[in-house]
């Protein structure tokens, strides 16, 4: 009888359920167990090593000969007038490219959210930019701007105007890399924001203007508020992925013209594995990991504050 009111009891059932809970939670775990893994491999691991190759003098030709030197090579960096090329040309392109697409993809996204004949159409073939490979966007502008057969010199040569390889002109190269940064990626901001946009309610539209609101009052106290957290995720991701950038500046120009587009990824891919410069070009990667952890907070906070 003692027996079966104890099996009864409370205690029992919490006891059930405990286990209940505790199967659960570690089924769970080793569920998520081998990407957690994946991801240490993959992006923990590296990243901890890049962090302590930082403060060591090490070579490519052989890495187990290490010689500690602290700052020594942050202190490297404060003399190299190339490691400070690069990382204001890393800021200026992420500064300017990032701004471009969001202005002339949030412009877009107006335009393909408007009922027009096409826009469906266009809305899936403003997609093939942006998925394609880097390569093929690369080959495509360098076709563009060969001096004797590229589309645009052609035009240019009708017009009477001089022809020349543009991605060896100094003063026209780093444009060239930000109109790529651009044409791939406003497509995806167009795309995002609609979706944004379609998500707001349309009843609110239809208030603002029976209160007297215009297009532009709409525009400003309904639509932008409310992609606001949209428009942060897209702002930071393409602000992190062209910050670091490396494919599209290496196979278009290599840093090139007279280090005119070099940026801080092709700089570090050379110290690294050109020159053999392990610890240095760590270096580098660490400062680049700051400055995107530090702008990215930074932002985050302001726009949660808002």
């Amino acid at each position: 009888m003692a027996a079966q009111d104890i099996s009864s009891s409370p205690l029992s059932s919490y006891v059930e359920e405990f286990k209940q809970f505790a199967s659960d939670t570690w089924l769970g775990y080793a569920m998520v167990l081998p990407a957690v893994i994946m991801l240490g491999v993959i992006i923990v691991y590296p990243t901890l090593r890049g962090i302590q190759l930082a403060f060591f003098e090490v070579s490519l030709l052989n890495p187990e000969q290490m010689t500690f030197v602290g700052l020594g090579n942050f202190g490297k960096m404060l003399s190299d007038a190339t490691f400070r090329s690069a990382l204001w040309h890393t800021v200026l392109l992420t500064a300017v490219a990032v701004s471009l697409q969001y202005l002339l993809g949030l412009g877009l996204a107006l335009a393909l959210k408007e009922k027009v004949p096409g826009a469906g159409f266009f809305r899936s073939a403003s997609m093939i930019t942006w998925v394609l490979p880097g390569i093929v966007m690369v080959i495509i502008f360098r076709f563009l701007v060969q001096p004797d057969f590229g589309p645009a010199n052609i035009v240019l040569a009708k017009l009477g105007m001089e022809t020349t390889y543009w991605f060896g002109r100094p003063g026209v190269a780093f444009p060239l890399i930000v109109v790529m940064h651009v044409w791939r990626n406003v497509p995806f901001y167009a795309i995002a924001l609609m979706a944004a946009m379609k998500s707001i309610p349309e009843t609110q539209y239809e208030a603002a203007r029976l209160d007297g609101a215009g297009p532009l009052q709409a525009f400003r106290y309904i639509t932008l508020p409310q992609i606001s957290y949209v428009s942060m995720i897209m702002i930071v991701l393409h602000v992190i992925f062209t910050f670091n950038n490396f494919d599209i500046v290496y196979l278009s120009t290599g840093g090139g013209p007279l280090g005119n587009t070099e940026v801080m990824a092709t700089y570090i891919y050379k110290q690294a594995f050109e020159q053999y410069a392990l610890g240095y070009g760590a270096s580098m990667a660490l400062v680049m990991l700051i400055i995107m952890m530090a702008f990215t907070v930074v932002y985050v906070r302001l726009e949660a504050r808002d």
